[in-house]
């Protein structure tokens, strides 16, 4: 913000300093922009907004804003230049098992769509982490996205943009933005997802049986930490209740699926058993597989999915 210095002349009478000191209150009120919502977190670069009124603001960036009262309950978010009431959104989130990860681990691909979209808006999130000890499980992290989802509709006007949605995540992050897309979406904000080599079927129980070197244990424990039950014929409608191939339907939003042939933590035939009910149930999507690429793709692939992803989005985010 500029600072204007406005010296007053010995001569002039105090009806001028009223007038002087109320410009620079009616300046101070104009330069203030709406975009930030009470709760929100700090600023990082990119700008502060401002700048005229929908279509004529400048782009700014948002960090660790907070949409709920853990540390683990922030987002990162990126409005564009010229944005206004139109502008599309997409909501990012991170793998990591479930029980691990970040946002900062997903920026690679936030640049991307940023650099092939550049009006679109971008909400990168945290979320908390599932843990036996905080018992933090599937439950408290889906509550979690819902309650991202639901601040940034709840703040459009405050960020100038639309609640037009779409949800793209990777790994652990791919399963949960499925398992919104087809379960939570219950205000139809979501209207497209771009899965990247998450699980689909949590109910699968020769991957969950498996010991996985990467993982250093059996997928089994692992998924108990999520879930917060072990697996048995009593706990089995609750992994049914979780996997997104369950849960999606003729109704669920435009798929767009991504998987590496050579993936050794998320077995590709779940990605394609998804794929096949989705042709069944005659839901719009696009399956592609990365040939001797794995779970992380290299950035030639990378760059396609990208591609393809924002391609599927313009299309769908209507």
């Amino acid at each position: 913000m500029k600072i204007i210095n406005l010296a007053l002349h010995p001569t002039n009478d105090r009806r001028y300093l009223v007038s002087a000191l109320l410009f620079v209150f009616v300046f101070l009120i104009s330069s203030c922009t709406k975009e930030n919502p009470g709760g929100g977190g700090g600023t990082g670069g990119g700008g502060t907004g401002g700048g005229g009124g929908n279509g004529n603001l400048s782009e700014r960036i948002i960090l660790d804003t907070s949409y709920g009262t853990d540390t683990k309950q922030k987002m990162d978010i990126y409005l564009p230049a010229g944005r206004n009431s139109s502008t599309k959104l997409i909501v990012m989130i991170h793998g990591g098992a479930w029980y691990g990860g970040d946002k900062n681990d997903y920026n690679y691909m936030k640049n991307l769509l940023r650099a092939k979209w550049p009006g679109v808006a971008i909400a990168n999130i945290n979320y908390r982490l599932a843990s036996n000890a905080a018992n933090i499980h599937h439950t408290e992290i889906m509550n979690d996205i819902i309650a991202a989802v639901n601040f940034m509709a709840n703040n459009k006007t405050a960020f100038a943009i639309s609640d037009t949605m779409a949800m793209i995540g990777e790994s652990a992050g791919g399963h949960l933005a499925l398992l919104y897309t087809y379960a939570f979406n219950t205000n139809n904000y979501v209207r497209a997802v771009s899965d990247m080599y998450g699980p689909a079927q949590i109910n699968d129980w020769s991957w969950y049986n498996t010991y996985n070197i990467f993982l250093g244990q059996s997928v089994g424990d692992v998924l108990t930490i999520y879930t917060g039950s072990p697996w048995t014929t009593a706990t089995t409608p609750l992994y049914e209740s979780v996997s997104p191939i369950v849960r999606v339907n003729a109704q669920s939003k435009p798929t767009i699926i991504f998987h590496g042939t050579l993936d050794l933590l998320v077995p590709l035939y779940q990605s394609q058993a998804l794929n096949a009910k989705l042709n069944t149930l005659a839901v719009p999507h696009q399956y592609h597989e990365y040939f001797l690429d794995g779970h992380g793709f290299n950035p030639t692939n990378q760059n396609d999915c990208a591609n393809k992803t924002v391609a599927f989005f313009q299309q769908y985010l209507q």
